[in-house]
C-alpha cells in the first residue's frame, strides 16, 4: 500500500550534461539552480531561502554554498541525466514515464522538406516554400515550420490564422507532417495574429526558420486552438497506464495532465503555482491507500523562457513551501515523495531556451533511516521505474527504465 507522488519542477536543471554544447557552445556552463542561488544573493544580499529540498539533499546533488550540504529527512539522493535527446518537455514526461524516446531525433524541417512536401502532396494539398525560405506553406494559407520556442530541431509547428483555416484543417496537415516526422512532437496551433504570418517568420538558431509565435499575437488575441502530436509511443508500457491497469488510482496534475494524457487517469490541468500545489494536496487527501500522483509545477519553466530569475526563484520558494505540506500528507511507510526536473531551463545563460542539463532525483521514504546517495540515473525512466517498483507493479513492463531503490522488504542491490 503506497501513495507515490512525483513532483516536476518545470525547468529544474543542476549542472549542465557533457553533451549540452552540441546546440549551443555557451550550454556547457549552464546551470539553473547554481545561477539562480548566485543571482539571488547578487540581488539581495542573502541567500535563497529553499529549507525543504536542503531538507532533501538537494545541496547533496549540487554542492554550493547557499546549500545545507547533508540532507535532514530520509530521503534517497541522486540526479538523472535525461534519456532523450534535446531538451524537452514532452519528450522529459514521456521518457520519466516509461517511453523509450532515445530513437526520436532532433532535425531542423530543412533537413527534411522533401519528404514533408510529398507527403503533403500525397494527401493532395498544394505546397509551396515561402520565398525560398526552408518552411511551407500549404495551401497558401498554413504554415510548417521550425518552432523557435524549444530547441532547435526538438518540435515543428503547423501554424494558421483561424480566420482563413478551420482548426480542423490546421490539424489534418499536421497529421500528415505527423506521419513522416522523426522530432519529438508536430504541435498544430491556430490563432489570431496582428497581421500575415509571413510577416512573424523569422531565423531561429542553428539554421532553423519558424514563425515567430509570441510575436505574432496568437498568444494575446484570444481563440489560441493548439494541439500536440507526439511521437508513436506503446501506451501500454507507460507507468499512467501500467497503474492503472493495475487498479492503481491514478491522477495527472497540472502540465502533466496534458503531455502524460490518460484515459484512465483524472486529469486535472493548471498553470498557476499555487492553484497545481492545491490539486496535488487535494489528490493526495482523497486518494486511497495506492495511489499514483504526477503533477508538474510549470511556472518555474515559464520564467526561465522569461529569462527572468527572481521570478523563477520566488516560483521555486512557492514550491518548496509546497513540499513541506505535502511531506505531512506522505507520512505512511511505503509513501514516496519524488521531486525531480525534466530538463534545464537557465535564466541567465543569455538565451530564452531549454537547456541540456542534469535534474535532481530526491526520494522521501518515511520508513527508512537517515539517508542514501544514489548514482548518477542514465535516464529518466528510472524514475518512473523507481515508482513502479513501490507501487508493487513490474518495472520490466515499462518501454524503458530500472528502479533506483528497491522496494519495502525487496531484496539487496540497491537502497531502500
Amino acid at each position: 500500500m503506497s501513495r507515490i507522488v512525483i513532483l516536476v519542477i518545470d525547468g529544474f536543471g543542476v549542472g549542465a550534461m557533457p553533451d549540452a554544447a552540441v546546440s549551443r557552445p555557451g550550454d556547457a556552463a549552464a546551470d539553473t539552480l547554481g545561477h539562480l542561488l548566485d543571482d539571488h544573493r547578487a540581488a539581495t544580499g542573502h541567500r535563497l531561502p529553499l529549507p525543504v529540498l536542503e531538507a532533501f539533499g538537494l545541496g547533496l546533488v549540487h554542492p554550493h554554498p547557499d546549500l545545507a550540504s547533508t540532507p535532514s529527512l530520509p530521503v534517497a539522493v541522486g540526479r538523472a541525466a535525461l534519456g532523450y535527446p534535446g531538451a524537452d518537455t514532452y519528450a522529459g514526461h514521456q521518457t520519466m514515464v516509461g517511453a523509450d524516446f532515445s530513437r526520436v531525433a532532433v532535425a531542423r524541417l530543412a533537413d527534411h522538406l522533401g519528404e514533408v512536401a510529398a507527403a503533403l502532396r500525397a494527401s493532395g494539398r498544394r505546397t509551396e516554400l515561402l520565398a525560398g525560405r526552408p518552411l511551407l506553406v500549404v495551401g497558401g494559407r498554413i504554415l510548417v515550420h521550425d518552432n523557435l520556442e524549444a530547441d532547435p530541431g526538438v518540435n515543428w509547428n503547423v501554424s494558421g490564422l483561424l480566420e482563413d483555416s478551420p482548426f480542423t484543417e490546421i490539424l489534418d496537415i499536421a497529421r500528415v507532417v505527423r506521419s513522416v516526422a522523426s522530432v519529438a512532437r508536430v504541435i498544430a496551433v491556430g490563432g489570431r495574429a496582428d497581421g500575415p504570418l509571413d510577416t512573424f517568420v523569422r531565423d531561429g538558431d542553428l539554421g532553423t526558420v519558424g514563425l515567430d509565435t509570441p510575436a505574432s499575437g496568437f498568444y494575446r488575441n484570444g481563440g489560441l486552438a493548439v494541439q500536440h502530436l507526439g511521437a508513436p509511443l506503446d501506451h501500454s508500457r507507460r507507468l499512467p497506464e501500467l497503474a492503472a491497469g493495475a487498479g492503481v488510482s491514478v491522477t495527472l496534475v497540472g502540465k502533466a495532465a496534458d503531455v502524460l494524457a490518460c484515459d484512465a487517469a483524472l486529469c486535472c490541468p493548471a498553470v498557476g503555482t499555487a492553484e497545481v500545489l492545491g490539486l496535488t494536496f487535494d489528490a493526495v487527501r482523497r486518494a486511497p491507500d495506492t495511489a499514483l500522483i504526477v503533477s508538474n509545477v510549470q511556472e518555474t519553466d515559464l520564467a526561465g523562457h522569461q529569462r527572468d530569475a527572481p521570478r523563477y526563484a520566488d516560483v521555486l520558494r512557492q514550491a518548496d513551501a509546497g513540499l513541506g505540506r505535502l511531506l505531512g500528507l506522505l507520512s505512511s511507510p511505503g509513501d514516496r515523495l519524488i521531486v525531480t526536473g525534466d530538463h534545464g531551463n537557465d535564466p541567465v545563460i543569455g538565451h530564452a531556451h531549454h537547456t541540456r542539463e542534469y535534474v535532481p532525483v530526491l526520494i522521501h521514504r518515511p520508513e527508512a533511516r537517515g539517508f542514501d546517495r544514489l548514482p548518477t540515473a542514465r535516464t529518466l525512466a528510472d524514475v518512473g521505474a523507481t515508482a513502479a517498483a513501490a507501487l508493487g507493479l513490474r518495472a520490466a513492463e515499462l518501454g524503458k527504465g530500472t528502479p533506483l531503490l528497491r522496494p519495502v522488504g525487496g531484496s539487496a542491490g540497491v537502497p531502500r
